[in-house]
């Protein structure tokens, strides 16, 4: 790919977090008034939540903006600092970044509660929910094994196969067309065999950057490695955020852990 088209390609990606804003605003001023029926003493806690503090359904939205202005600042950021320069990491680290604008459709719960909505609407909402989160997940991982040697040239290929492969769990996942968690997700099944897969997929992600380190002989892998962490644990936090405690350290963890990626990704690549 060459840079022209990657450079096209983040300009249509902005349009992503754009439409998801765009349509969370619209959204809010129908369903904010009725927004705390969305929660009643039967909704499941979130996996992942601080069982210490009471879930709040307005944290809860406010978790889904902030991941719909984390992907349209992260992607406005990353054409910014390398609409000049060639890396083939960063293609798949603006996909992790883009793919946080599809939290949007966790809104779907709310819009039943108001409006009575089938339940196929919830489950076609949970399964572009669950797209975005694989598919992130999956493109961080693929910019690790670029990041390690991967000498693949045709990433329009490695996109595809990734979209493939992600469209194919998402489409797959038992959802519960009924009930949904604290966090506005929607019940699905399988999870402890996913949040294992997710485990190992962020552990491979981290050991493929720490060994970019050692066989390019580049330090720089290292705080990239550091910045992916980050980037992991502020994902896992606002994906499960329910109280108002939990969206700013978890903000604070991805914008960090993004800036060390695409700053020392920056610091690389104008080496060559």
């Amino acid at each position: 790919m060459t840079l022209s088209e990657r450079n096209s390609v983040f300009k249509a990606g902005i349009l992503i977090p754009v439409t998801a804003l765009g349509c969370l605003v619209i959204a809010s001023f129908l369903i904010i008034p009725s927004y705390p029926a969305v929660f009643d003493e039967t909704t499941p806690r979130a996996r992942g939540t601080l069982a210490g503090f009471p879930p709040d359904p307005y944290a809860a939205f406010a978790s889904i903006i902030s991941a719909a202005l984390y992907a349209l600042a992260g992607a406005v950021a990353i054409y910014r600092c390398f609409e000049k320069t060639q890396s083939p990491e960063i293609l798949y680290i603006a996909f992790f970044v883009l793919s946080f604008a599809l939290e949007g459709a966790r809104i779907t719960a709310a819009l039943t509660v108001k409006y009575e909505l089938p339940g196929a609407y919830l489950v076609m909402g949970s399964r572009i929910v669950f797209f975005g989160r694989y598919f992130g997940m999956f493109s961080l991982f693929a910019a690790s094994v670029y990041a390690a040697g991967l000498k693949a040239q045709k990433q329009s290929h490695i996109l595809f196969i990734l979209a493939l492969v992600t469209a194919v769990i998402a489409l797959g996942v038992p959802v519960d067309g009924a009930v949904w968690d604290t966090s506005l997700c929607m019940k699905s099944g399988y999870t402890a065999m996913f949040s294992t897969m997710e485990i190992g997929i962020a552990g491979i992600t981290l050991l493929s950057f720490f060994i970019a380190a050692y066989s390019r002989g580049l330090k720089e892998y290292r705080a990239i490695a550091l910045g992916a962490a980050m980037a992991l644990a502020g994902r896992a936090l606002l994906f499960s955020a329910d109280t108002w405690i939990t969206p700013f350290p978890a903000l604070a963890l991805l914008i960090t852990g993004t800036w060390f990626i695409c700053a020392r990704l920056h610091q690389v690549y104008l080496w060559f």
